[in-house]
């Protein structure tokens, strides 16, 4: 039997390039050989699409993009072409593909426009589709789904740039919607990179300025006092989604720093330290806001429980969590589904095949 010869997309342009590196560094060594021939195609930081042909060691550590055999390549969104077309040599090449398991996180690669270039190329691929993406990446647009949906969901407000220029009327609307403290967030990004806590009016602009510097528009989130829990589900129209699991930070915030270079300081626990009924009422939603979202392939449901009242609060949906040895959703499957990193890589591809019809 054929191998199923398979791109791993990585890399890219936003902030999130390294994350996206050492995911894809491990879902490509927990490919099995002998089912699945693996291109490794990464976008470098300026947005040059190379194959890599080295090992995962460079992935993971820096440096793929200047190793001496990467040759300038890309996928082609010509449907006739199926594949990556390599330019070597003054000649071009043409590897046909059978999927694409993108491993890119952050705006250009979460977003919806590799989704969307996979889709003219007519190329089966790994989780969400265009819209489903685009929705979720975009928190604005997100909110405003989950509260058209009737997800609970934290008390919010977006801001563009247009709002500097009153800032007094954009403070007045914080104190008028939202309590004290706020979390000031980009509309687009992951990892929690330009996410701030202020604490009361006089860190507001500061906290705005940066999350600006990430993107045109900002959402303000009232902050809550409570257990921070994440849900993996997995699935297309039949989708299941395990129980939560917890996260204590190691920080204030759960940032950066606290998921990637702060080793074991946060601590996770699996499943959340929630009651049972607890336990069953965020997984109920998390499936809820996936369904109601589009979702399909995968898809990490964050959520807030906070402590007194009880109250499940939604807080967003990651399209393509991290796919690192330390990453919640591939630790979430493994302990609460049973499924091995491997057999998680198995399941995603058998899935993006059934979305294709194939």
């Amino acid at each position: 039997m054929a191998k199923m010869r398979v791109a791993v997309l990585f890399g890219g342009t936003s902030g999130e390039h390294e994350i996206s590196c050492i995911s894809a560094a491990a879902v490509v060594d927990n490919m099995d050989p002998a089912q699945y021939e693996v291109f490794k195609l990464g976008i470098t930081k300026k947005g040059r699409w190379l194959l890599y042909p080295g090992g995962t060691d460079l992935m993971r550590g820096g440096g793929w993009d200047t190793f001496a055999d990467c040759v300038p390549a890309f996928i082609s969104p010509d449907s006739t072409t199926h594949g990556i077309v390599v330019n070597q040599d003054a000649a071009f090449d043409v590897i046909k593909l059978d999927m694409v398991f993108p491993v890119l996180h952050g705006s250009g690669g979460e977003d919806g426009t590799v989704q969307g270039l996979l889709e003219l190329a007519g190329i089966p691929y790994v989780g969400c589709g265009v819209f489903a993406s685009a929705a979720c990446m975009d928190k604005t647009a997100a909110n405003r789904l989950f509260e058209a949906a009737g997800l609970p969901h934290t008390p919010w407000l977006a801001a563009s740039r247009a709002h500097l220029a009153d800032f007094d009327a954009l403070l007045a609307n914080v104190e008028k919607n939202l309590a004290w403290p706020v979390f000031v967030k980009p509309a687009n990004g992951g990892s929690s990179l330009g996410v701030t806590k202020v604490a009361g009016p006089e860190g507001l602009q500061d906290a705005v300025m940066l999350a600006l510097a990430h993107g045109d528009t900002v959402v303000l989130e009232q902050g809550v006092d409570g257990h921070e829990v994440e849900c993996a589900v997995l699935g297309n129209a039949d989708a299941f989604s395990t129980l939560p699991g917890e996260i204590i930070s190691c920080n204030e915030i759960y940032d950066y720093e606290a998921k990637y270079q702060s080793g074991d300081a946060s601590r996770l626990y699996l499943p959340a330290q929630l009651p049972g009924e607890k336990l069953e009422e965020v997984r109920d939603l998390a499936l809820r806001a996936y369904q109601a979202l589009g979702c399909a392939g995968l898809s990490r449901v964050d959520f807030f429980v906070e402590h007194g009242t009880g109250r499940v609060l939604l807080n967003e949906i990651n399209t393509l969590p991290g796919f690192t040895p330390i990453s919640m959703y591939p630790k979430l499957m493994e302990a609460m589904a049973g499924l091995s990193f491997g057999r998680l890589v198995d399941k995603l591809i058998e899935l993006a095949l059934e979305r294709a019809g194939r």
